[in-house]
């Protein structure tokens, strides 16, 4: 049976009942049940941790660790592509610059995976979003490694090189400055002596005493010798590698056979006027490839800049060339 309560009334001085509404006692029901609501919901909860099997609070920590470790990986992977991003450039701006070596494009180092969805088979797990975004990262930083990886074989490669390039390059004249007596004609067109016609030449005239030693202007073998009373007359040619190949010409005659292996500086023959040669002197050409290149850039390693500035305007005057 409901308590009933009463107040005392100063007007009647006597006791009168209470009297509930109907919309408080409404309230006072919709609270009672929801706070019985609330304390049964944090109560399940906490029972059902309490109900929870050994292998299950040990699957459920193994999870907790995963999230941890998922969490610690995507970040590592962050700092791994930041890394590689420095490598990157640095291997476009400076390394593959010196080497003179094309840049690798973006579009290469970065292309993504084509094809169909390559992780559907981590969908639909409660996790699903996660481990994916993970494997999707390092499946692009495992392809950019294997193509930074190539990038660096390439530049090991062109620093052994680089020696043998530096060796193999024309880069001293092909007759002592001290045995010159002028530099007598230059790349350019030039008046023929025999012709009298406005002709290309295409190499340096050094004009010298007959019997004067010619060397060998950088690293090579022996390519061609040829005897000849017409034309370039005596002549030997070799092949630097890495596209150069150097022409002596109008030799009196030549100490060098082919496929003969020389070094910079060593002898190959001596000055002369054979074939259509109008006095004593050494005809001497640079190619790179297809194209015949002006000898005048190819003396910086035994001229003075004051030599070297003076040989370049000597060569630059059109006079009449020796053959």
């Amino acid at each position: 049976m409901a308590k009933v309560k009463y107040y005392y009334d100063t007007d009647t001085l006597s006791y009168r009942e209470i009297a509930v509404k109907k919309s408080d006692y409404y309230k006072k029901t919709v609270f009672g049940i929801f706070a019985v609501l609330l304390i049964a919901f944090f109560g399940f909860i906490g029972f059902s941790q309490f109900l929870m099997s050994p292998n299950e609070r040990a699957q459920k920590r193994e999870l907790d660790n995963l999230k941890l470790h998922f969490e610690l990986l995507n970040k590592r992977i962050d700092e791994s592509s930041s890394i590689l991003s420095e490598l990157q450039e640095r291997d476009n701006s400076i390394y593959r610059v010196y080497f003179e070596a094309n840049p690798i494009p973006d579009e290469q180092r970065k292309a993504g995976f084509g094809g169909v969805n390559r992780y559907k088979y981590l969908e639909g797990f409660d996790n699903s979003s996660m481990i994916e975004r993970a494997t999707k990262e390092l499946d692009v930083l495992s392809k950019q490694l294997v193509v930074q990886s190539k990038s660096l074989d390439e530049i090991v490669a062109l620093a052994k090189n680089k020696e043998e390039l530096l060796a193999s390059i024309p880069a001293i004249q092909p007759v002592a400055n001290k045995d010159l007596k002028r530099m007598a004609s230059g790349y350019g067109y030039r008046i023929h002596p025999i012709y009298k016609t406005r002709k290309f030449h295409w190499g340096m005239d050094f004009s010298a005493p007959k019997g004067t030693p010619v060397y060998a202007t950088g690293n090579g073998t022996i390519e061609k010798v040829k005897r000849s009373r017409r034309g370039y007359g005596n002549q030997v040619k070799i092949n630097h590698g890495f596209g150069y190949v150097t022409f002596y010409a109008h030799l009196q005659k030549y100490t060098v056979r082919k496929n003969q292996k020389v070094k910079r500086g060593d002898l190959i023959g001596y000055v002369g006027t054979s074939g259509t040669s109008t006095a004593p002197h050494l005809h001497y050409e640079v190619i790179k490839g297809k194209r015949k290149l002006n000898p005048v850039y190819f003396y910086f390693s035994d001229l003075t800049p004051e030599e070297y500035d003076r040989m370049l305007e000597m060569a630059s005057q059109e006079n009449q060339s020796l053959d």
